[in-house]
């Protein structure tokens, strides 16, 4: 079942065995990458408000429609994306290194050592600043799977199949005792228990987050292998019928899939029973993985229409995108300065306020990009993980 395909041929296969220069990078995968940083914005300042705050319980009508909202468009819907495209650039090293012809065993440890740096960057960035870290779970995700970008297409069809009752069943389980319970089930960070304290929630709380999102992370990184054999965002005039099917039927999926989520946690359906939590809230994941892919190829199409009419909003998009990992971290310190209980200690309670405090955040991490890319500056934290995986 795990017959490799051999080295795939690409319609312009590149000429570097290396990391991708900046002149050569095509606009799609990173415009992406900094659009849905925006999504992820919007996640991590809920996830505050849920636990500085307790913003789960809230009755104003902005802060209900605020939830239900986030439910459908943000929660479960940015991750898959990220962890498509992540699938993506780990297909597009295997291919690019076996198109000039490095063999497997050296391509192999080569994306092991990525993988196990990515561990290493994750791991830190749990202990120092954030426990919903995706790093680490893409490391892992990536050693496990190492040998998946030589699947045959169908056998990664098939997995990816196989896999989607898993994240099901695991997010409608915790959909269901959350409703039971009444809350989203996170604990609250220790507010007056000191640094030492904090620390051990981030690490205990990631021991949970991390399982959660490395099972619902199986399906989208098959996907995004598979896509990038055939370059779907590098060449997506090749595949603009396939591409507008995806955007409005992956878009229309999550938006509908996620409305009975929606209801209960925007405090329309109350009191749904067992049963109608836990169908909401498998019917939410499934259709999550729909709804990330729809954004993908809604970004594809627009990256399409763009090429060669770029403007400052959509360069400075890209140079975020470029720069992804740099300033996923980079929100991570806005939100340990904000919220961590040895610094502002800030208790937001409002959805509405979360909104507008991740759209903020986002901004400043676009404008900080923008000016990185005018000045030629590449994101450091893409720069040290080049040189630990390209060092050899």
């Amino acid at each position: 079942m795990s017959r490799h395909v051999g080295p795939v041929p690409l319609s312009s296969p590149p000429t570097s065995a290396g990391p991708v220069p900046a002149s050569r990078r095509h606009l799609a995968p990173d415009l992406a990458r900094g659009v849905m940083l925006l999504v992820i914005a919007l996640a991590h300042a809920h996830f505050f408000a849920t636990v500085t705050g307790g913003a789960d319980h809230v009755d104003s009508v902005l802060d209900r429609v605020v939830t239900a909202g986030k439910t459908m468009l943000v929660e479960q819907r940015g991750y898959p994306m990220f962890a498509a495209l992540f699938g993506y650039g780990v297909a597009q090293i295997y291919l690019r290194r076996t198109g000039d012809g490095g063999q497997w065993s050296g391509v192999r440890s080569l994306l092991r050592r990525r993988a196990r740096w990515l561990v290493v960057f994750g791991l830190v960035h749990v202990i120092v600043l954030f426990p919903g870290d995706i790093l680490a779970v893409y490391g892992v995700l990536s050693l496990v799977l190492v040998g998946a970008v030589r699947f045959r297409a169908r056998t990664l069809v098939i997995m990816a199949v196989a896999w989607v009752p898993v994240g099901m069943l695991l997010h409608a389980l915790v959909v269901a005792d959350g409703a039971g319970s009444g809350s989203d089930g996170l604990p609250p960070i220790p507010r007056s228990e000191g640094f030492v304290a904090e620390i051990l929630w981030r690490v205990g709380m990631f021991g949970i987050l991390g399982v959660l999102m490395l099972l619902c992370t199986v399906v989208p990184f098959l996907v995004g292998i598979l896509a990038a054999r055939h370059r779907v965002l590098e060449e997506p005039e090749r595949h603009l019928l396939l591409l507008r099917w995806v955007a409005a039927g992956g878009f229309l999926l999550g938006v509908l899939g996620g409305l009975p989520l929606a209801l209960i946690q925007g405090g329309v359906w109350t009191e749904p029973s067992p049963l109608g939590a836990f169908v909401a809230g498998g019917l939410h994941q499934v259709t999550g993985y729909a709804g990330g892919l729809g954004y993908a190829a809604l970004i594809a199409l627009a990256a399409h229409h763009l090429t060669g009419w770029e403007g400052p909003v959509t360069n400075a998009l890209a140079a975020l995108g470029q720069r992804s990992m740099t300033f996923y971290l980079a929100q991570s310190v806005a939100w340990a300065v904000l919220f961590a209980s040895y610094t502002l200690n800030w208790q937001m309670t409002s959805p509405a306020t979360a909104v507008v405090v991740g759209v903020a955040v986002w901004l400043v991490t676009l404008l900080g990009a923008d000016q990185m890319a005018r000045r030629d500056i590449r994101g450091p934290a893409e720069t040290a993980l080049r040189r630990l995986t390209y060092a050899r």
